[in-house]
């Protein structure tokens, strides 16, 4: 039997070690972030991944005002937009989400770059929710170059407005009416100082919409704006806001490309 002064020695440290273990369980619960937290972007080139396989950036280029994205397990939500820059030029971002090569941020498991020539199939799919309150264009930006580079700005850009909201367009000028997908679009070339810009502008909103890049990348080349031994470096998918923005979302994205010699995969 222990003598009293061992057992209240015993019971002490018996104490103290529960107390410990209590105190390392509170703390625990209050430093350890939800499983399912979305993450918020705010930092100016902010950048996360989802899927394993998509980068969404918050992209902030042309702006000093705030802006933040919560990303989702699919996409992202504008959740802060503020600022304005005048309609007639450049828009203040291009927060988005997209597979490939970003300057230099390439998205896991990318099969990109890709030459056009070893391409098949390119299938993509954009769910997005739009706003009123906000002068915009909801765009795919699709990059081609005449290397496989993985960093800076491509030779030619191929742009899809799925929506408008403003008096605002694309750069250049109208150049006729294509069906390319089984849609018709008009279409604006023109050269923002940097690149060739071909775009396509949707004659009314389309929320959602699987079809295959390739089908634009194709018009692209058929009108000498690229060359089949040309690269696919990215395909992205996201908002150019000029004023507010707070609301937009690209509710879901996939991306995935498949080569001519059965290959396939995330591009």
């Amino acid at each position: 039997m222990k003598s009293p002064i061992r057992l209240l020695r015993s019971l002490r440290t018996e104490a103290a070690v529960l107390g410990v273990a209590l105190a390392s369980c509170a703390a625990l619960a209050l430093t350890t972030p939800p499983a399912h937290a979305d993450t918020q972007l705010c930092e100016q080139y902010g950048s996360t991944v989802i899927q394993d396989r998509y980068v969404v950036q918050n992209n902030r280029w042309g702006i000093a005002e705030e802006q933040c994205l919560g990303v989702t397990a699919n996409g992202f939500d504008l959740t802060r937009a503020d600022g304005s820059v005048p309609t007639n030029g450049a828009p203040k971002s291009y927060p988005s989400v997209f597979n490939g090569c970003h300057y230099t941020n390439c998205s896991p498991g990318t099969r990109l770059p890709a030459q056009l020539s070893s391409i098949h199939r390119a299938p993509s799919s954009i769910s997005y929710r739009y706003v009123d309150n906000a002068v915009y264009d909801a765009a795919y930006d699709i990059w081609l170059d005449p290397t496989p580079r993985t960093d800076g700005v491509n030779s030619t850009e191929i742009m899809i407005w799925f929506n408008r909201v403003g008096p605002v367009q694309p750069i250049g000028s109208p150049t006729g009416h294509v069906t390319v997908g089984g849609r018709d679009w008009e279409v604006w070339t023109g050269n923002n100082g940097g690149n060739d810009v071909i775009s396509f502008l949707a004659p009314s909103a389309i929320d959602s919409w699987s079809f295959d890049v390739m089908d634009f990348i194709d018009e692209t080349v058929n009108r000498g704006m690229a060359r089949p031994d040309w690269y696919l470096t990215s395909v992205q998918a996201g908002f150019e806001p000029w004023q507010g923005g707070a609301g937009l979302a690209v509710s879901s994205f996939s991306s995935s490309v498949e080569t001519r010699s059965g290959a396939g995969g995330p591009a």
